[in-house]
């Protein structure tokens, strides 16, 4: 439950932020804003996963988390290595430094608990979700 709380917390915040940012200084930094937006479309459909629940959803969670991880390592070492490619600041930028380091937690926390739960559920093939 705790994961979908945070991963619906990230979809407001990158999904809003994104949102007023393309529409009101596109051309400041559109790389970065764009960025955003694929980071909160990502998270809306791993929340809606995990609320969904069943093996289906499951691997795709899983294949999103990945996706997910791997854009934050990519586009967190490219601010770092290159900042001035991004004039302003991802939601993936410096690992997420400036969401806690939530993007970088996030993705590793929803792996560990998409592989555990598999394991604890054997043969259970059943569609409830996030509930036990």
């Amino acid at each position: 439950m705790l994961l979908v709380w945070f991963y619906g917390v990230m979809v407001v915040g990158a999904v809003s932020r994104s949102v007023y940012q393309i529409a009101t200084e596109f051309d400041r930094a559109p790389l970065a804003y764009t960025l955003s937006a694929v980071a909160g479309v990502v998270y809306g459909f791993i929340t809606y996963s995990l609320v969904r629940g069943g093996e289906t959803a499951r691997r795709a969670a899983q294949v999103c988390c990945a996706a997910e991880l791997a854009g934050v390592l990519i586009v967190g070492t490219w601010t770092v290595l290159e900042p001035s490619a991004f004039p302003d600041a991802t939601v993936w930028s410096k690992y997420g430094m400036g969401y806690v380091f939530i993007p970088v937690l996030l993705p590793l926390s929803a792996l560990y608990w998409l592989r555990r739960n598999r394991a604890d559920d054997g043969d259970n093939r059943g569609g409830d979700g996030i509930t036990p």
